[in-house]
């Protein structure tokens, strides 16, 4: 259900927030208590009376110890409420589209030893991390992508079909896209038992044939399969195409259009280990979900600091310590 009070988080029952009224109506109360006691405090007119019967205690301890009661009356409200809050937590099961280049370009040794080894040994490393409920899919993009290996929760034939990528000529990007789609309807399970897909895909350079990669990204937005992109390379990088030396550096423009255009993230990485500190964050995107759950003991939490800082406050006031 909608607060009733704005800034406040979703709450299963606004009916209880109607007693954060009583937060500021104590507060006037003690502002015009503040004020009653000088007043009454003008009327002594022999100054050691007055001395004698006013606190010594400073003034604002007093307004801390009644600022966090308050801040304790309003927490514990919002706790009685039952708030709602968002939380990430473990997927247990997806499928996943690990899409690796496999163009010329990708024999580029600007990574050791050249793109393409230093791609499939950390993508390996992404598929061992991944959950064991999760299916996994492999895609070769090339001048003709393939699916080389169909959404499976066995780990050692999908890092099987990792190993067998070889370097072919041409980049579909597009084509890519539409035959990770394919993959992802070929998980167990079927309509009726889908679970959330999505598509990691690595590329280092951009589109050189085939349909266009922001058409097959709308399609893969309209399914819901977001796209998760990896520019890799360096802006050096070059490979050795029939005796001359060609300039292969990532297309980082068009792999982050297909990436916003399915609302997913995507990144950059010039060496292996980028690599593997991306792929660790691409785990972050697609290994989580977020889950609306009830936060109560959150806030229960903070009005207990609240009600603890008041009570020590209060008691350095009206206790004399030795």
């Amino acid at each position: 259900m909608t607060p009733l009070f704005l800034g406040l988080p979703e709450v299963k029952s606004p009916w209880v927030l109607w007693l954060l009224l009583l937060v500021p109506v104590l507060l006037v109360f003690y502002i015009w208590a503040l004020h009653r006691s000088r007043s009454t405090a003008m009327r002594f007119t022999n100054t050691a009376i007055l001395g004698a019967v006013m606190s010594k205690q400073p003034q604002w301890k007093r307004h801390i110890a009644v600022a966090a009661a308050l801040l304790c009356l309003a927490t514990t409200t919002v706790a009685w409420a039952r708030p709602m809050g968002i939380e990430q937590v473990p997927r247990d099961r997806a499928t996943i589209v690990v899409a690796l280049d496999s163009s010329l370009s990708m024999k580029a040794d600007d990574a050791s030893p050249n793109r393409l080894a230093a791609a499939k040994a950390k993508a390996k490393d992404f598929v061992n991390s991944l959950p064991t409920g999760f299916n996994v899919a492999v895609v070769s993009i090339s001048a003709h992508p393939e699916i080389r290996m169909p959404p499976s929760t066995d780990r050692p034939t999908v890092l099987r079909a990792l190993d067998g990528i070889e370097l072919q000529d041409g980049t579909a990007l597009g084509e890519a896209i539409d035959k990770s789609l394919q993959a992802v309807k070929m998980a167990p399970g079927g309509s009726k038992d889908r679970v959330p897909a999505a598509i990691v895909m690595l590329s280092d350079g951009g589109n050189t044939q085939g349909g266009s990669p922001l058409v097959a990204a709308t399609h893969a937005a309209a399914a819901k399969v977001p796209v998760y992109t990896i520019a890799f390379g360096t802006e050096t990088g070059y490979v050795d195409l029939d005796g001359q030396r060609e300039r292969v550096a990532p297309d980082t423009k068009l792999l982050s259009d297909v990436a916003d255009r399915t609302d997913a993230k995507s990144w950059t990485a010039d060496s292996a280990d980028k690599l593997q500190e991306v792929y660790k964050q691409v785990h972050s995107s697609v290994g989580y979900e977020p889950v609306r759950k009830e936060v109560t003991a959150t806030w229960a939490f903070y009005a207990f600091c609240f009600a603890v800082v008041s009570g020590l406050v209060t008691l350095s006031v009206v206790v004399r310590w030795p």
